[in-house]
C-alpha cells in the first residue's frame, strides 16, 4: 500500500488517516474538488492518480437530517459508495469504506458481531446498509468496516462531542443521554486499525471500535474525570432528547473478527485518554 486516494480527508477519521498513515503517499482532494457522488470526476481521479487504495471516509452522517433528506442520504451513503467500489475494482484498486452501528436495532444485550442480522431503525442506518450491499455486489477487493461514535480532531469547523463537552461553561448541567449504550471510538485508534486491515488483504466486512459498551452519560463522566474538568452532567432518557431519527438503544460492536487477524483495539477508556492527550488535556489522569 503506497498510494492512497482519500475521500473525506477533512473529517475526523480522514484527518486521523492523514496524520497516521505516514508511510503512504495520500492524495486527499477537498470536497469542492472531488465528491464521492461525482462518479465522472472520481473515475478521472482514479485514472490520473492510480492509487493502490481508495478510502471513503465521507458520508452524509447527520442521522436527523437524513430523515428529511432521504434522496441525498441514499445518493451519498448508498449509490455513490457502490459506484466508487465499482470504479475502484475497474481501476485495480482496493476499496475501503466505513459503515455504522446504526445498521442494528439495538435489541441485543451483548456487542454485535458481523454475522448478526442487521435491522436499521433510521433512514441513515438503512442508507448505510444499502451501501454495504452495493459494495458487496461489485465483487471487488473491498473492506466494509462498521464503527461507532467516532470522535477526534478534524480539518473542518465541526467540533467533537468531547470538545463540546469540555467547552461547556453554563451554570446549568449539561444533559447527556444515559440509556443509550455504544462503543465510542477514537479516530486515531480506528485509523491505525484500518491501515493494518488494508495490509492484511483479508477483504470483507469487519467491526472496528474501541472495546467495551458504555452509555453516553458514563462516557461523558469519564471524559470529565480524565480531564479534571469542573462540569456538571445531568443524565436524561433518550425520549427527552427528542431527536427525529430513532437510535438503537444498544449498539456496541464486537472486534472478534478483527482480533482474529491479530489487530487489537484499545478500550474506550484508553481511546478517550489518547484523544485527550492529543488535545493536551490530561489533568485528571494522575
Amino acid at each position: 500500500m503506497k498510494r492512497v486516494l482519500l475521500i473525506g480527508g477533512t473529517g475526523q477519521l480522514g484527518t486521523a488517516i492523514l496524520q497516521r498513515w505516514s508511510e503512504c503517499d495520500i492524495v486527499a482532494p477537498p470536497h469542492a474538488q472531488l465528491a464521492l457522488e461525482d462518479a465522472e470526476r472520481l473515475g478521472e481521479a482514479l485514472d490520473r492518480i492510480r492509487p493502490d487504495v481508495l478510502v471513503n471516509a465521507a458520508a452524509f452522517n447527520d442521522a436527523d437530517r437524513c430523515e428529511t433528506e432521504l434522496p441525498r442520504a441514499f445518493e451519498v451513503n448508498a449509490v455513490a459508495v457502490g459506484g466508487a467500489a465499482g470504479l475502484a475494482r475497474d481501476a485495480g484498486a482496493v476499496f475501503l469504506t466505513v459503515s455504522t452501528d446504526y445498521v442494528f436495532d439495538g435489541r441485543a444485550d451483548s456487542p454485535y458481531c458481523e454475522s448478526d442480522a442487521p435491522h436499521p431503525l433510521s433512514v441513515y442506518g438503512v442508507s448505510k446498509l444499502a451501501g454495504e450491499y452495493l459494495v458487496r455486489a461489485r465483487r471487488g477487493r473491498a473492506f466494509v468496516v462498521r464503527t461507532c461514535g467516532v470522535y477526534g480532531s478534524s480539518g473542518s469547523s465541526r467540533s467533537s462531542f468531547i470538545e463540546r463537552l469540555l467547552a461547556h461553561r453554563e451554570a446549568k448541567p449539561m444533559k447527556v443521554v444515559a440509556d443509550v449504550c455504544a462503543s465510542p471510538t477514537f479516530a486515531g485508534d480506528l485509523a491505525d486499525a484500518l491501515q493494518r486491515l488494508v495490509r492484511s488483504e483479508a477483504y470483507g466486512l469487519y467491526h472496528a471500535v474501541n472495546t467495551g459498551a458504555v452509555s453516553w452519560y458514563e462516557f461523558a463522566r469519564e471524559a470529565v474525570r480524565q480531564a479534571g474538568a469542573d462540569i456538571t452532567l445531568e443524565p436524561i432518557p433518550a425520549e427527552q432528547w427528542q431527536a427525529p431519527a430513532v437510535r438503537p438503544r444498544f449498539s456496541a460492536l464486537s472486534n472478534a473478527k478483527l482480533a482474529g487477524l491479530g489487530i487489537a483495539m484499545p478500550s474506550w477508556r484508553d481511546g478517550l485518554a489518547a484523544y485527550l492527550g492529543s488535545l493536551g488535556v490530561s489533568a485528571g489522569l494522575s
